[in-house]
């Protein structure tokens, strides 16, 4: 143990101090062995989705992580998946890391701009890059969608062993990818393009299977690891085994409001949320439950019944790795981090995407993902998402969703457990943490530092700040009040300082302006307080402009939110996109990169 803390001071100091020209692996023989590290990553999983977070949902091996570890209330991510995965593995802003836009919703004055790449900048040090020059194996299975070329792969950005999912999302049966011109997802393992998926392949079963057998090739040679588990689940579109998807029959009935308020009560009853917390006020668009017919409210309700046992069911995965860990002897000796990457999704995809009647990808989408009977949900080439009432629930008690800047788009759940906590387990913290933060920390961790200066190449400064203080007692959040985070993507943007925070949305969702709340007063964002605070706003619109400048945002002169112009009630906005969905053309992997899975 001691030696380990000399390490974690070590690695501190490092941090810190004065940077040094590389990354510095611990020498040969000098400790006892480092922790491993498993990082879960959720896709579009909610922030109340976790039943120690407030769920209904049954997630026992996840509360058995924060029961042993801590939560997390004020944990902060993007609003979008592939800015989030570009923090997380970087430690830099979006806007300096290449996802200042999503790749697929580049704006055209963002295109060919430094920082708009649309894949992970390669001129950046990676986190495996760094932890394995530290002494890790460094493995990741799941979602990657940070770029496709040989060059930008999971291989390339230093993970020793993967199974990996390129594209942004696509079946969880088989290789059917979403649009008319990239009709086929493509996937990696060991940095070789795949030409077919293993027997049996089902995203989280595979994922995890293949983990595990990675972890147990690499476990002679006494090394620790880091693990990227980067679930597909639960993102749309809702593909489930059979017996995984009637856990919930007719639970969801009563509707989003009825949920929304149970979720909530049992947030207070176990403190996530202050007491006087309120719900935000229901979306514009979402129609009182109580008038639907009973036949549509059960066709609704069968939509949340489904995300249920996604949620379930990946839990239940969660649980076969944790289960081994055990088995081998390493679980004790391992580092769990696990989160969503970003608000809950409440747009249709599959609409958005499939465009309107006539287009492409209309009838692409007509032929390829057309079995969409309520019976048939969840069977191959089935599509359904749960919208926007739904989304709401997952993210009790807040406002808003994925894409957004309310705390609904960008707030999210996170539980850390394992040797680096030396809190009481079950402890709840309300700090204010970073999806960047991890990078910094788990560096700390690993006894080693972040260069000034990779492959010659200068690195920018690390946007986050370590979790150490906080997990070792010694400080109640890793930011003081005078610290700030920012956020921009697709033009919605925002500012949190301390306990205030402003937030600019496109209309009709925001209002093409700036508001301003006190989230600790107010953390459903119900009162815009800008009016009677102008000298705070100032305050906070000096901040923005000071992260704008330094970390070169530029704010998208076409968004994917300008085609929101129905505002009336109870119609959910449009979103058909715009052409840079179009320039999202099939990859073709080099031929002498191409491989069948391996057993």
């Amino acid at each position: 143990m001691k030696i380990l803390l000399f390490f974690i001071l070590a690695g501190s100091l490092l941090l810190y101090g004065e940077a040094k020209a590389q990354s510095v692996a611990p020498k040969a023989g000098t400790a006892a062995k480092r922790p491993n590290i498993v990082v879960i990553l959720a896709d579009d999983m909610g922030y109340s989705d976790m039943g120690m977070f407030g769920s209904e949902i049954k997630t026992p091996n996840l509360d058995g992580i924060a029961k042993e570890g801590v939560r997390f209330t004020n944990f902060y991510t993007h609003a979008s998946c592939s800015p989030t995965r570009s923090m997380l593995l970087s430690g830099q802003d979006t806007h300096l890391n290449g996802l200042g836009a999503m790749d697929e919703w580049t704006a055209p004055n963002q295109m060919g701009k430094e920082g708009y790449e649309g894949y992970l900048n390669t001129n950046l040090v990676t986190l495996p890059q760094l932890l394995k020059d530290a002494g890790y194996h460094t493995y990741m299975v799941g979602k990657w969608h940070l770029g496709k070329a040989p060059d930008k792969i999971p291989a390339a950005r230093g993970f020793e062993r993967d199974f990996t999912l390129l594209d942004g999302m696509g079946s969880y049966w088989d290789m059917t990818n979403m649009t008319a011109l990239n009709p086929t997802s493509v996937f990696t393992e060991d940095g070789k393009y795949l030409t077919k998926l293993p027997k049996n392949y089902y995203a989280t079963k595979t994922y995890t299977d293949k983990l595990i057998n990675f972890i147990d090739e690499g476990k002679k040679d006494g090394k620790p690891f880091f693990a990227y588990v980067s679930h597909q689940a639960p993102h749309d579109p809702y593909h489930l085994p059979k017996d995984w998807r009637n856990r919930h029959v007719g639970e969801y009935d009563k509707g989003w409001d009825m949920v929304r308020q149970e979720r909530l009560k049992r947030q207070k009853e176990l403190g996530i949320i202050p007491e006087n917390t309120q719900l935000a006020e229901r979306m514009w668009y979402v129609p009182d439950y109580s008038i639907l017919a009973p036949a549509a409210r059960a066709v609704i309700g069968r939509k949340m019944e489904l995300y249920a046992g996604l949620v379930e069911n990946l839990d239940y995965h969660i649980g076969r790795l944790i289960d081994h860990l055990k088995e081998i002897g390493e679980y004790e000796n391992t580092i769990f981090i696990v989160f969503g990457d970003n608000g809950a999704e409440g747009t249709d995809l599959g609409a958005m995407i499939g465009g309107t009647p006539g287009t492409l990808n209309y009838l692409y989408f007509a032929s390829k993902w057309s079995n969409n009977h309520p019976n048939a949900w969840g069977e191959p080439n089935s599509y359904v998402g749960y919208g926007p009432g739904w989304a709401q629930v997952s993210m009790t008690p807040f406002s808003q969703y994925k894409g957004w800047m309310a705390e609904g788009g960008i707030r999210n759940a996170l539980v850390v457990s394992g040797p680096i906590n030396k809190l009481p387990k079950g402890s709840i913290n309300h700090g204010t943490m970073f999806v960047a933060d991890i990078m910094p920390t788990l560096l700390e961790v690993a006894g080693t530092n972040y260069p000034d200066n990779f492959n010659g190449k200068a690195q920018p400064k690390l946007a986050g700040k370590s979790w150490l203080p906080v997990l070792n007692g010694q400080a109640a959040s890793p930011r003081t009040d005078k610290d700030y985070i920012a956020w921009e993507v697709f033009g919605n943007r925002a500012v949190r300082q301390g306990d205030w925070k402003i937030r600019w949305e496109i209309k009709p969702v925001g209002k093409s302006d700036w508001e301003l709340f006190n989230i600790a007063q107010d953390p459903a964002e119900r009162n815009d307080l800008a009016a009677q605070n102008p000298d705070k706003l100032k305050e906070m619109l000096i901040l923005w402009d000071k992260y704008a400048k330094e970390n070169n945002v530029i704010l998208p002169d076409r968004t994917v939110f300008e085609t929101l112009e129905d505002q009336l009630p109870p119609r959910v906005p449009v979103q058909d996109g715009y052409p840079p969905l179009l320039n999202i053309k099939q990859f073709i992997p080099p031929a002498d990169m191409m491989a069948e899975p391996k057993k």
